[in-house]
């Protein structure tokens, strides 16, 4: 995703003020899109098996583990392709399972739900054994309606589950945590965010999904530790932050893998 829509985004959502507060807003907006810039770099690729027939021990057939969505799906602002949190995900889903497990990206950076089709169609082809999907904050950037946002991610949470993938999404994280968009940028881009993230909820446990509230989960951390859990662009996760959600995402990956949580 690009900072620089969140801001166009947050200053069309106050068009109605005027004057100074207008041009509070357009200031904001424009130091913001300084200070955050544009990513220099696509993110790491690692996929690959990890566990432990990565580790050259042998141990059967791989789970394969596949991880859809945007930039924070595919993890861009680590530094180490080690600290992906895809790669996290699968180390750590092989520990808890006892068997190797075959990472597998089609996560792409600035992805909306409405971008999700093209990715689950090849996902589908070959189904995996369970999936991860974090998507929602291109969606607020771009302005998509939220209740239109919501359905396109449970219809493909339906797909997915049609093919016989267990699935977990990461909803939509708090957009208010970014330090770079001042008030009253980051109250807009907060309810905005939050408002997304429990409609995505409804929709993907109405299609047989198991949904992890991210912003509600770690939105608190990453205002209080904002310089260690964001990256050198501050707006994208650090390694740190990486590791705070792939922390809350492992159990619901393994329990949906031992088909022991799903919705009720």
């Amino acid at each position: 995703m690009r900072g620089y829509r969140l801001l166009a985004v947050v200053a069309g959502a106050l068009g109605a003020v005027t004057g100074v507060a207008y041009g509070l807003v357009s200031e904001q907006s424009r130091r913001a899109r300084v200070v955050i810039g544009v990513p220099d770099a696509p993110p790491l690729r690692a996929d690959g098996v990890y566990g432990v027939a990565g580790s050259g021990e042998g141990g059967g057939t791989p789970v394969r583990f596949a991880v859809l969505g945007d930039s924070m799906a595919a993890g861009l602002g680590v530094d180490d392709v080690t600290e992906l949190p895809g790669v996290v995900l699968a180390t750590g889903l092989a520990d808890e399972v006892g068997a190797p497990v075959r990472l597998e990206t089609y996560a792409i950076s600035g992805s909306t739900s409405r971008d999700l089709a093209a990715q689950v169609d090849r996902v589908v082809a070959d189904p995996p054994d369970v999936a991860l999907v974090i998507i929602g904050a291109n969606d607020v950037t771009t302005r998509l309606s939220i209740p239109v946002s919501a359905a396109l991610l449970g219809a493909q949470v339906r797909r997915l589950r049609a093919a016989g993938v267990g699935v977990v999404v990461g909803t939509c994280p708090d957009l208010g945590t970014v330090r770079p968009i001042a008030e009253p940028l980051r109250s807009v881009a907060r309810g905005w965010s939050r408002r997304l993230a429990r409609a995505q909820r409804v929709e993907v446990e109405r299609a047989g999904g198991v949904a992890v509230a991210l912003g509600d989960l770690l939105a608190a951390e990453f205002r209080a530790r904002h310089a260690d859990y964001f990256s050198r662009d501050r707006f994208h996760p650090s390694a740190t932050g990486y590791e705070a959600a792939t922390s809350i995402l492992l159990a619901p990956l393994c329990g949906v893998l031992r088909h022991e949580w799903w919705p009720r």
